[in-house]
Parts: structure tokens; sequence; C-alpha cells
């Protein structure tokens, strides 16, 4: 892999003034000290046709942990073996605000009539983590203007059948004055990753509403946008929404209604309600991924005990990065686990539980497996309630983009109507003594469902399997 490395290619007549505007002459190779290693900015093309500026970052990990004090696992293997030196992270981000500081706040004495003039701009970063997915980039970049090529790549060329890695080759095209695009950046690539560096404080607030308060208010992901640049701090972000809000003139409490929320969060919010209805103090979250629904678990104190589980080590590795472990609160911490399992073998740990939740889990797996699943789950784990939360594959000719017949993700095995899941999750219930509540979650759209469809199982009193 190569360093992290970021280029911005103009096209506009006149195309070297790119130059003017970064404060970077195209003729010299400049080096910058920035708090992750080296910046270095150069120009592999400059004609009065194209111009193209780079941005390389060499990362040091070791250098970023050596020295300093960290709570948990300060000295595991993870803090030396990442991908810092090689994805676009925010400490590309915190690169690119040092190295273009005056040209990211639109200013240019030089020329400052090249301020306010949108350039047909060409913005390219080979590898970029992404909580979410090509989707993810899209719904980031496009309402403000970008077009946008997020090409996923692969977790191992050799070995195609492993399926695609959570980063993604972005290409972004559009015209706009160039403040705007580096803004964009700064803001948007650890939101991608939803994930910093570095500890996130009140500063970080001043940081948001400074580089995106022309452009944030308006996004249709303000909120995620928001949480994610903020890592979820509920205060912070609180406090961030009022202030765009006001930048906006839009009152803070009629906000949210404006705005519709991603499906990712009213997906989370469900299985939320659903657990709060059923009583459910300890829960498993099976396949719990990066972690997204265990920090929302353990920011609420009715859930007494929760166990993630995934049976891949490096989505339990990033889990514990994101969920910040070493920072968490001890009234959190102690209420959380994480454990490496398989979704399809008995594990007596996962028995006793109020609640496990399989949330856009079963699609992953062969359909010859999932009797072995429904095993593992309802026969051996046996809680009193099983949340299941699948794609409606009807919902799909909704999605633009989508081509027909296509799957949502390169990695699902299948993708059920409301028929077929309605009827595994039938026989399940028969099969073991459970039975089915089924509910919409997003749009119920009324001829084709909503896009994900909720499976809600109550264990019977009494039954066995």
């Amino acid at each position: 892999m190569s360093p992290v490395y970021l280029t911005l290619t103009s096209t506009a007549p006149g195309a070297t003034d790119l130059g003017f505007l970064l404060h970077k002459h195209p003729e010299k190779a400049q080096r910058f000290e920035v708090s992750a290693g080296v910046a270095h900015v150069f120009y592999p093309e400059a004609t009065d046709e194209r111009c193209t500026v780079a941005l390389l970052l060499e990362v040091d990990p070791v250098s970023l942990v050596r020295g300093r004090r960290h709570g948990g696992d300060a000295f595991a293997l993870g803090q030396y073996v990442n991908d810092r030196p090689y994805a676009a992270t925010s400490m590309l981000a915190v690169a690119l605000a040092k190295v273009f500081r005056t040209a990211m706040g639109g200013r240019c004495d030089a020329r400052p009539e090249l301020v306010d003039q949108p350039l047909p701009l060409d913005v390219r970063v080979p590898v970029v983590p992404t909580s979410g997915g090509p989707d993810l980039v899209r719904e980031l970049f496009a309402p403000l203007g970008w077009t946008v090529t997020a090409s996923p790549l692969p977790l191992d060329e050799t070995i195609p059948t492993w399926g695609d890695s959570r980063y993604v080759d972005l290409r972004l095209t559009g015209t706009m004055r160039l403040a705007d695009a580096l803004t964009h950046l700064y803001v948007l690539l650890p939101v991608l990753d939803s994930a910093k560096h570095y500890w996130v404080s009140t500063d970080e607030v001043d940081k948001l509403v400074r580089a995106a308060g022309d452009w944030l208010p308006t996004h249709p992901a303000r909120e995620l946008i928001t949480q994610r640049y903020l890592a979820h701090q509920r205060d912070l972000v609180t406090t961030a929404a009022a202030r765009l809000s006001e930048v906006d003139e839009v009152p803070v409490e009629d906000a949210p209604e404006e705005r519709p929320r991603p499906l990712v969060a009213l997906r989370r919010q469900a299985v939320l309600d659903a657990l709060r209805a059923a009583g459910a103090a300890r829960v498993v979250d099976l396949g719990c991924g990066e972690g997204a629904l265990l920090r929302e678990l353990v920011a609420h104190p009715e859930f007494t005990e929760v166990l993630g589980v995934d049976v891949s080590a490096r989505a339990l590795e990033v889990a514990e990065r994101r969920l910040g472990l070493d920072r968490m609160p001890d009234s959190q911490r102690a209420r959380l686990r994480l454990l490496q399992s398989s979704l399809t073998y008995r594990d007596e740990r996962l028995e006793g539980y109020d609640a496990v939740v399989l949330m856009e889990v079963v699609e992953h797996l062969d359909p010859e497996r999932l009797p072995a699943l429904e095993s593992t789950v309802f026969m051996h784990a046996r809680p009193r309630t099983v949340i299941v939360t699948t794609p409606n594959v009807e919902h799909n000719v909704r999605f633009e983009g989508l081509a027909a017949g296509a799957m949502r993700h390169r990695d699902h095995r299948f993708e059920w109507t409301r028929a077929e899941f309605a009827a595994w999750a039938g026989g399940v219930g028969e099969r073991t003594g459970y039975t089915a509540a089924f509910l919409p979650v997003g749009e119920d759209d009324p001829e084709v469902g909503p896009p994900t469809q909720m499976a809600v199982f109550t264990r019977l009193e009494g039954a066995t399997a």
C-alpha cells in the first residue's frame, strides 16, 4: 500500500492559478511537520490546461503512541499494526487543515478575485475507510454538488471470494469554490470513518461550526454528520445543533422534523424500542460488527449488561477503538463486553440473556447455514426475546442507482420478500417454541413495503424446542 494520498485537480483556464489559491508554488515541493507525522505538498502536473496538487501524509503509527498515556489495552499490538499509514482518516483531515489553512479560510492576498471563482475540480483519495460503505459516501458528498464515484476495494485481490473491504477508492468531481471543496473534505473524511485519532473536546464544536457553518445547516444528513464528527458525545452534539440552527435561523427543536433520519438510525431506534417493549435488560448483539448498536445500548442504563459478539476479530478491534473503551465512563464500561464467537456454533457463553439481536445479519449467511443459526440462537441460547432485521427486497426498486435485480450489498447471500421472511420466521417459531410479530422500519410504502423488515420473536411460556 501507498502512504495516505490525496490529489486535487483544476481544469479551469489558467489552471496554475491553483497555486495562488493554495499559497503553494507549483514548482516547489514543500514539507510540513504535523501531529501525525510529515505532510508533503507537490504538483505532479502544472499546465495552463490542467493543474494537480498532491498531499502525501507519512504517518508514523509508533510515534503516535510512544510516550503517551493510554487507558485500557494501551500496549496491544493494534496500537502499532493498523491502517493509519495508508487510509485517509482524521489524520489526513488535520494535515489538510494545517497545510491549506489559508485557502480553506477563503483568503488569497495575491489574487483575491480568485477566491469566489467556482473551479472545475477533480478530487481523488485512493483509500478511504467507510463505516457505511459507498452509499454513505454518496449520502454525504452528493448533496454538496459533487458527482461521487466510490469504488469498493477488495479485502484481498488474490481471493475475490472474500468480497469487499470497508475501504473505497473515492473520486469527487464538481464545480465549486476551492475553499468549499477543502472544508467538505476536512469535515467529512472523519465522518466517513466515524472515528478520530485524538480526544474530542468542546473545541471540536467551534471547528465544526467554523468549517461547515455555510453548508451543514441545510445538509440532509446534518444530524449524522454532527454526531459522528463529535464522536457521539451528547452534550457536544446538542451544543453544535443549537449553534448550527442559529446559523440556519431554524429553531433547534424544529430541525429534526424537517430532515429525514437515515435508515441506519431508524433501524437502531426500532431495535431499541423493541428491546424496551420486551423489558430486556441483558442483551446480546450477535454479529455486532464495528459496534454501532453497542454504542446506543450502553448509552442507556436500563440495559444492564451488553454483550457484543462477532466472528471477526478485526471487526471487534475496530469496535473497541470506535467505542473508545479506554475512555468510556466506568458506569458504561462495566456493562459492556466483547466476545469473538460464531453465529452458527453453540456457545454456552450466549445463554441466559434476556434478548439476542440479529440486526442486518441473516442475509450475510449462505441459506444452508440458517438452520445452524436457528439452533445456536433459538434452541441453545434461547433468550426470552429475539429481534431480527433484514432488507425487504421488494423495496429495492425505490433505491435510485440500484440496478434491477441487484442486492444492496455485495456480501448479501440473499434478500427476502416480506412473504419469504414471514415464512422463515413462522417455521422457526413452530420448531423452537417462539411466536413472531412483524414491524416495518422506515417508510412503509403501500406498494412495496418498508426498506427494512423486523421480526420480534417471543418465547412461549413452557414451550420447548
